[in-house]
């Protein structure tokens, strides 16, 4: 398992220890109302590792405390992971970013488009353009999540049983076919939507890699990072190293309440790159210190910087906002100022979404409330982990940027 330890003293980097303290102290008082019942958090800057904070139970029944090797579902933290696996196949010259999808998975080049009417008897129109591989990387591709609630279209994906998961027994490419058969939510590139475009992204690795897409992870992400914990499963004698996951009570939402979620010992069926990964916190700053790197880590080179550069831009139209561009999000603060790149998140303006950070500032998050960021200019990492449905329940990734940036001396 991997090592998740202090290596500097804060001063060293330029951090206030004090400073750093207040993450701890502002995190425990979730801890203490059992709105959550234990988090894990680590920052890095230039590359050493200058907090860490273990607090409370990874599972409040059981007594088992958070502990350096706690595993964690990671939920949509995999897209980024998955991103970078494209990313590594388009610096091959496999598929060019404006490629087609259906290239590689036909079945979407028959896609119609939602205009009007009820999920059970829609309008459609044909698409006015293909869908391009980068808008899968973008949520751009008019694609959605049956969870959102939102939409016809939504409706349409719980109908098929997408809501949380998949049908019992479907993989990749059959999910992928059931997904491409319902209409879109908008033509491709005219707005921005959370959705499952990056487990369609995974389906395109495994078709132009000729493997599964937990073995192409294994053998050219995690492996070469180190990253000894990643994996769409958790073998049975390591699961009781994993977090319980939590969610408000109905009765008292501001008390955790446990949601019994079984969690695969082997390989599943269906290989979600868009949420499916197990993880933990020093796995996950290894792959967070590669991108920081511009592509490389302990001499192993997965992306060259200029790739690295390039995902970190904003690739919305006109430079939008996702606040401007985007579907509205279940999320627990606003996205102004801030745009999206090929895999996450891009703070373009950090004084619009009033919450300190830089630009170029690059993140996302799970859906159990974990969340990760890479700053560049000031050469800082942090992952948070707690395990907490939904996301948008406390505002636990804003505060925390607050309190990181606080901390900053030098």
């Amino acid at each position: 398992m991997g090592e998740l330890q202090v290596d500097t003293e804060p001063g060293e980097v330029g951090f206030s220890a004090d400073r750093l303290a207040r993450i701890e102290q502002r995190f425990a008082r979730y801890v203490e109302a059992d709105q959550i019942t234990g988090f894990q958090v680590a920052v890095t800057r230039h590359g050493r590792v200058a907090y860490v904070a273990n607090h409370g139970l990874r599972d409040r029944e059981e007594g088992l405390p958070t502990e350096p090797a706690t595993i964690y579902r990671i939920y949509s933290m995999t897209k980024a992971v998955t991103t970078v696996a494209a990313m590594m196949l388009h610096e091959e010259g496999a598929f060019e970013l404006k490629d087609p999808v259906h290239r590689w998975i036909p079945s979407f080049r028959d896609s119609r488009v939602y205009v009007s009417g009820p999920a059970n008897a829609p309008a459609t129109e044909p698409l006015a353009r293909p869908m391009q591989v980068w808008h899968l990387m973008t949520h751009t591709a008019g694609l959605t999540y049956g969870f959102h609630h939102a939409h016809a279209v939504d409706e349409m994906y719980r109908t098929a049983g997408f809501e949380w998961g998949q049908p019992r027994g479907m993989d990749l490419a059959a999910a992928c076919d059931v997904w491409a058969g319902i209409p879109l939510l908008f033509q491709p590139g005219t707005e921005w939507n959370y959705s499952v475009s990056v487990d369609v992204l995974g389906r395109l690795v495994e078709v132009i890699s000729d493997q599964t897409l937990d073995r192409f992870l294994a053998e050219r992400i995690f492996e070469p990072l180190g990253m000894v914990d990643t994996a769409f499963h958790v073998p049975e004698a390591e699961q009781r190293r994993l977090a319980a996951l939590y969610v408000p009570n109905p009765m008292d939402d501001r008390r955790a309440m446990r949601l019994e979620n079984p969690t695969p010992s082997t390989p599943p069926t269906f290989l979600a790159g868009g949420g499916g990964l197990y993880s933990t916190t020093a796995d996950y700053l290894r792959f967070l210190d590669m991108l920081r790197r511009g592509g490389e880590l302990d001499g192993g080179r997965l992306l060259g910087p200029r790739t690295v550069d390039y995902m970190t831009l904003n690739h919305l139209p006109a430079g939008e906002s996702l606040e401007t561009f985007g579907r509205p999000l279940f999320s627990e603060t606003t996205f102004d100022g801030t745009g999206f790149g090929l895999g996450f998140a891009v703070v373009d303006d950090p004084a619009a979404g009033k919450v300190p950070g830089s630009r170029g500032e690059l993140s996302w998050g799970g859906a159990a409330s974990t969340a990760f960021w890479v700053d560049p200019a000031e050469d800082i990492t942090a992952v948070f982990m707690t395990q907490l449905l939904p996301s948008s329940t406390w505002p636990f990734r804003s505060q925390l940027r607050g309190l990181v940036s606080q901390a900053i001396i030098a």
